[in-house]
């Protein structure tokens, strides 16, 4: 499956990185790669994150790597990165739309 991000999931992860590197540059960047190598493994296996409660669609789920959610919707060819949040922060519902 091909994996496409969202604009919304590239601002956000850009934000992470941003808020990150101001203490740690390198903890930033480690993060970063961190969070691409898990949504890759995710063309193979796109079904192995759990639904996110706040959906509650079969399509919308979300895998998490440390305090973040990787929040994404399985289509018929591609895994469609939504967002991705720290699991403490609420889940607007504009950004699984």
């Amino acid at each position: 499956m091909k994996i496409c991000w969202s604009p919304l999931a590239v601002e956000r992860l850009e934000d992470i990185y941003e808020f990150i590197a101001t203490d740690n540059n390198s903890a930033a960047q480690k993060l970063v790669n961190t969070i691409f190598k898990k949504v890759a493994t995710l063309s193979k296996n796109p079904k192995r994150g759990r639904k996110v409660p706040e959906a509650n669609r079969e399509e919308i789920r979300e895998v998490f790597e440390g305090e973040y959610r990787i929040i994404y919707r399985v289509e018929s060819k591609k895994v469609f990165i939504l967002t991705i949040k720290n699991f403490k922060q609420l889940l607007p519902g504009k950004d699984i739309e």
